[in-house]
């Protein structure tokens, strides 16, 4: 887990300000906000047997760790 997080902190999209008035930067607060609510998305739907909030949690997590930062690459 601190792997991640050391990751995380070093790429070069994120700002580690927490501001997100560059354009291009995107504070960090807002990709684990977005991938805390894709898993607990995620988690609710098997623990209710759905496969609809299973996809839209796993969706969220794909989307906040590769859809993004790629988008916000491409664009740089």
């Amino acid at each position: 887990m601190s792997s991640l997080a050391t990751l995380l902190a070093q790429a070069p999209f994120l700002d580690p300000g927490g501001s997100s008035d560059q354009a291009g930067r995107v504070s960090i607060g807002t990709f684990a906000a977005v991938l805390g609510t894709g898993f607990l998305i995620a988690i609710a739907g098997h623990v209710i047997h759905s496969r609809v909030l299973v996809a839209f949690g796993i969706a969220l997590i794909f989307g906040a760790t590769v859809f993004v930062p790629a988008v916000l690459a491409l664009l740089n």
